[in-house]
């Protein structure tokens, strides 16, 4: 019999460091850079300009951070920049309307 038991942490080996996927580290990177812009153009800011500036790495930092089922997480804010940058118009028949189709076969 050849019934092996696939380890829990298989796919571990597959990522960066073991937990991150090259599109966390993308997302991740662009927020660093993008407080790191930030602190050298804004040089003297007050503490609430400050908080303001680091926002961008702490949002991007509590996306990747790896957490049980972040990818349901990830999947969500794919599905709404789908459907804000797909097609906005839902054409619905209704459950009552006949298709074109099924009147010529009769």
């Amino acid at each position: 019999m050849n019934n092996f038991i696939i380890p829990a942490n298989t796919k571990k080996s597959q990522l960066i460091l073991g937990f991150f996927t090259p599109t966390d580290l993308i997302i991740f990177g662009t927020g660093v850079a993008l407080t790191v812009i930030l602190l050298l153009v804004l040089q003297d800011a007050s503490f609430a300009e400050l908080v303001m500036i680091l926002m961008p790495a702490m949002i991007t930092g509590l996306l990747v951070m790896p957490v049980p089922n972040y990818h349901n997480v990830l999947q969500l804010i794919t599905n709404i920049v789908n459907f804000y940058r797909g097609r906005r118009n839902y054409y619905w028949k209704g459950w009552c309307v006949r298709d074109e189709f099924e009147d010529e076969t009769k």
